[in-house]
């Protein structure tokens, strides 16, 4: 039994270690651009029903290739908007979403992929392209800004 229980947190402790880091709060993420002097990839996405936020997720951001980069240049920051149930986000982490929307993301494009600096600037920006994780990166880095 004792076995069984440290194989299951050691499974979970190793899913958490292998998932993006992903921040939720625009303030956070630009401390922490400050402090580390890295650059903000703001994700507008809709988990639960956007086929091509999906896609981006598992081809590009679920990726060991990309996490392993993105852990060292960038600061990871998510505005999902699902619509179902049981995935409904908690009033505050809506309104903060919403307001980066408002901010960032006026034309509601899905998914929307925004590079920032860290103090709130926008560089670049793209969305799902059919790319390799290093193009993607490619494609963030592009803005000599």
């Amino acid at each position: 039994m004792k076995k069984l229980v440290f194989f299951s947190l050691f499974f979970i402790a190793s899913i958490g270690a292998n998932s993006q880091n992903w921040i939720k709060d625009i303030d956070e993420a630009k401390q922490i651009a400050s402090e580390k002097n890295l650059r903000i990839i703001l994700v507008f996405q809709g988990s639960d029903w956007c086929a091509p936020c999906i896609k981006l997720d598992r081809e590009i951001w679920s990726t060991e290739e990309f996490k392993a980069y993105a852990k060292d240049h960038y600061v990871m920051l998510q505005a999902d908007f699902p619509r179902s149930k049981k995935n409904k986000l908690s009033k505050e982490q809506q309104e903060k979403n919403n307001k980066l929307a408002e901010k960032y993301n006026k034309n509601g494009y899905f998914p929307f992929v925004v590079v920032l600096d860290k103090n709130g600037k926008v560089l670049e920006e793209t969305g799902y392209f059919k790319t390799t994780p290093q193009g993607y990166i490619e494609q963030l880095n592009s803005s000599s800004k």
